[in-house]
């Protein structure tokens, strides 16, 4: 696999497992702020849609501020 494309897979993923941790964390902590009790799918839903808003974020900021080579 290329160094880049490892790179970005590496980066992507570790934004995603952030995300996911901290939807978990935040339906955990404060499930009322969403109004009523969150079905399995929103709950995931909600879970996806921070991961990859994570996902992106990590890359970004990697790309933007890391000096290595690749």
């Amino acid at each position: 696999m290329p160094a880049l494309v490892r790179y970005m897979l590496s980066r992507l993923f570790i934004g995603f497992v952030l995300g996911v941790g901290s939807a978990v964390a935040i339906v955990q902590i404060e499930p009322p702020a969403f109004g009523a009790a969150l079905s399995p799918l929103e709950a995931l839903l909600f879970t996806y849609s921070k991961g990859a808003a994570f996902a992106l974020g990590y890359l970004a900021t990697a790309l933007g501020w890391e000096s290595t080579r690749l």
